[in-house]
């Protein structure tokens, strides 16, 4: 099937229309851009340049998109500038290209992260939760996207691309064999249709069997985009569908399997172990709809050419050359009428003349859509009798829950654009934004409406600004903020500042200031409020959650440090927690899940929750050796509502160097460790994380290192990696979620491969 999969990207990108683009990237964005690096924007997004998007390492070893142009005999032209999106208004953001990084793109398919940061079920793109709270994200429009973001992305995250020629990135990553293994087929597709409007897509697939018995999953993501960057009319669009599946297992039966085996009489591979559930599946199904465009106020003005480009008028004799020759002749006699001529020749010389002029947008009319159509399905088969506490309706053996639902929200905004003079130090935006949703449940009323869908139907109105200051090096801020005035959220308000400072040293070094800080006050998740199904039932009357967060970052990019400091404040904080009940008989000091029947309820805290949090990045060179290394600490003032591992820890040390002066190797290993603590459990019935229950004895994970190693090779224009994942695997803590073993020592191995043609 995978065999399959990647012919038929092959055969795409062979068929894809090839038509070169041109120099000049005109006109890019709506006349405000941010810079998610705190950086001003590169060259190009006014129209004046492209950028030659070129990346080298210190010896001198392209690590970026494109063949090697050294030899006189390559004749296409290479070059490209990519950026993404703020999806609320369109704003155009300068992107590095990601998919040309020949460091560690031994990481790039790992579920956990680049530097371990994430607790997940064991497989490729199973479900995932971050251990730094700050760090953690709620970017899609359904709840029960969230936890696979690894191999779902949004509007946010995709690269438009402009480029010289078309551009193509097939990659494909593989583990294990047929029976335990996972495998990743990518493409990245863009073409240029004109100078000022491109087309593309990106497919990704992603296929996990699985090391431990019922735990395979599999991820389909398309995406189709396209974009037009006028003088005056902008545009983007972009398409997103896909397919998520997720076998539920309900993690193994009894911990002892990892922690003690010696306790068993036998030895016991992965796919040995027993497990709580099996034909068992959470499934989500999407379609996403985007398009931002905007129309630009302004007017021309000249250009004010340097003296060197300045047009000179021609000699004399140039001048006459336009007359016939016998009126020339004439003109010899008659000195007078021959300077009445040249004379009038000047002026219709200078008048011929043709000033350049230039577009200056003022003010922007901006519109936003977004679409969003969800499906939700859980089903099981042959489902434990004691392993749930409820069911709601149905029979025993078999449930079959879905929920769908459909989002629209549209925004319409007017901006004042930075910088259309020198005293317009700032740009300014207003919006209004309109959200309808519709989201189905099933009835409550027995069996003979179990497949029957109630639909629950809101509207929203709000209002808001922006203020953005991006051109520039010293400073640079943006500050948003929204409040709904009418409808089913009425009082919700969201304001989020971002702002940095560059500070210029000696040997042109820079030391940069970063904050960030917001204050929101939200409804809680329409699911943590509404959810109807065989295993979970409820119907809550939630407040509304206040948060409150301030962090800064200090960072100096010549000594590669960077200091991360924040807190946050938590009001009505709302979250899924366990709810299990001890079988008769057992244990009432077991932690074993087979002991128990399993339920998931939202709770809301009443109080306040503090978390604050502390980060240090260092990384060091010498010669060929790179150690890398990051460092977090973290509390919570209430760790049984919002458990978190008070350090994260991870450590990188490699050795690069070139063969042969084209091949370059990277040689190295790294550990990923966090303390113990009472991590999350795992929900199967909605494929969500969920906090312990307090009320019964609890599993701390932790305090235990996965070492990896790895090597990646890079030679012009194909990337290539194997490494050796958990080389320490053995008895011990060896989880990352509670009841969730760690996959064994597993070998990995992937290619990339870049093309223009």
């Amino acid at each position: 099937m995978i065999r399959k999969l990647l012919h038929t990207v092959v055969l795409l990108c062979m068929c894809a229309t090839c038509t070169y683009a041109q120099k000049t990237l005109r006109s890019a964005g709506n006349g405000h851009s941010i810079n998610r690096n705190h950086t001003s924007s590169q060259s190009g997004m006014d129209g004046t340049d492209f950028v030659q998007n070129y990346e080298s390492d210190e010896n001198g070893q392209r690590t970026t998109w494109g063949r090697d142009t050294t030899k006189k005999d390559k004749e296409i032209p290479i070059g490209l500038f990519q950026w993404v999106i703020e999806p609320r208004l369109g704003t155009i953001v300068p992107a590095e290209n990601n998919d040309t990084v020949a460091a560690h793109y031994s990481h790039f398919n790992n579920t956990d992260g680049y530097n371990g940061e994430y607790s997940y079920l064991g497989n490729i793109a199973s479900p995932r939760l971050s251990r730094i709270f700050l760090n953690r994200r709620t970017t899609q429009p359904f709840l029960f996207l969230n936890p696979f973001d690894f191999g779902i992305g949004n509007v946010a995250d995709l690269r438009f691309t402009n480029t010289l020629s078309p551009v193509t990135n097939l990659s494909y990553h593989s583990c294990g064999n047929k029976q335990t293994g996972e495998d990743r087929v990518r493409a990245y597709f863009a073409s240029n249709i004109n100078k000022i409007s491109g087309i593309g897509f990106k497919l990704d697939y992603l296929y996990g069997r699985g090391y431990y018995n019922s735990s395979q999953n599999s991820i389909f993501d398309g995406n189709l985009f396209g974009y037009y960057l006028g003088e005056r009319y902008n545009m983007h669009a972009y398409l997103q569908m896909g397919h998520q599946k997720n076998a539920e297992n309900g993690g193994i039966e009894d911990d002892r399997y990892i922690l003690d085996p010696q306790s068993f009489q036998q030895s016991y591979g992965s796919k040995d172990i027993p497990t709580m559930l099996a034909d068992a599946y959470n499934r989500n199904d999407y379609q996403k709809y985007y398009l931002t465009h905007n129309y630009k106020l302004g007017y021309y003005k000249d250009v004010v050419l340097p003296d060197s480009l300045q047009p000179k008028m021609p000699e004399d004799k140039e001048l006459l050359k336009q007359l016939n020759d016998s009126i020339r002749e004439v003109l010899k006699a008659d000195t007078l009428r021959l300077a009445n001529v040249l004379d009038s020749l000047r002026t219709q010389w200078t008048n011929s003349i043709v000033t350049p002029q230039e577009f200056v947008p003022v003010s922007n009319i901006i519109h936003t859509l977004q679409i969003d159509h969800l499906n939700h399905t859980h089903y099981s088969y042959n489902t434990p009798e004691d392993f749930y506490t409820n069911l709601y309706y149905g029979g025993l053996g078999y449930a079959y829950d879905k929920t769908k639902a459909l989002k629209i929200k549209n925004t319409v905004g007017l901006s004042l654009n930075e910088g259309f003079k020198k005293w317009v130090k700032m740009g300014l935006t207003a919006f209004v934004s309109h959200k309808f949703e519709r989201i189905a449940l099933p009835y409550l009323e027995g069996a003979d409406k179990a497949g029957g869908l109630y639909s629950y139907t809101r509207n929203n109105l709000s209002v808001g600004g922006e203020i953005n200051k991006a051109l520039g090096s010293l400073i640079h801020y943006r500050a948003v903020g929204d409040v709904n005035l009418v409808g089913t959220n009425i009082g919700e308000f969201d304001v989020d500042g971002r702002a940095d400072l560059n500070i210029p040293m000696f040997k042109k070094d820079t030391v940069q200031i970063a904050a960030h800080a917001f204050i929101k006050n939200v409804t809680p998740d329409f699911y943590f409020e509404h959810y109807h199904s065989q295993y979970a039932w409820w119907d809550n009357d939630l407040n509304m959650e206040k948060r409150i967060r301030i962090e800064g970052t200090l960072s100096n990019k010549r000594t590669k440090t960077s200091i991360t400091v924040g807190t946050e404040n938590l009001t009505n904080y709302s979250y899924l927690a366990m709810s299990n009940t001890l079988h008769t008989g057992a244990d009432p000091l077991s932690t074993v899940p087979a002991d128990y029947s399993h339920a998931v309820q939202v709770r809301q805290a009443g109080g306040n929750i503090q978390v604050f949090s502390a980060t240090l990045k260092q990384d060091f060179k010498l010669g060929p050796l790179t150690w890398d290394n990051e460092l977090s600490y973290q509390t919570t003032s209430d760790a049984d509502i919002l458990p978190l591992p008070k350090f994260n820890a991870y450590s990188r040390l490699c050795l690069t160097f070139l063969y042969a002066k084209v091949l370059r190797i990277e040689l190295g290993g790294d550990i990923r460790y966090f303390s113990n603590y009472y991590a999350p459990d795992y929900s199967t019935s909605l494929g969500q994380f969920a906090v312990q229950d307090t009320g019964n004895p609890r599993v701390k994970i932790g305090n235990y290192p996965i070492i990896n190693a790895f090597a990646n090779l890079h030679i012009k224009r194909c990337r290539i990696y194997v490494s050796i994942n958990h080389v320490n695997a053995g008895s011990g803590r060896m989880f990352l979620a509670p009841h969730y073993p760690i996959n064994p020592m597993t070998i990995h191995w992937g290619v990339s491969w870049n093309f223009f043609n």
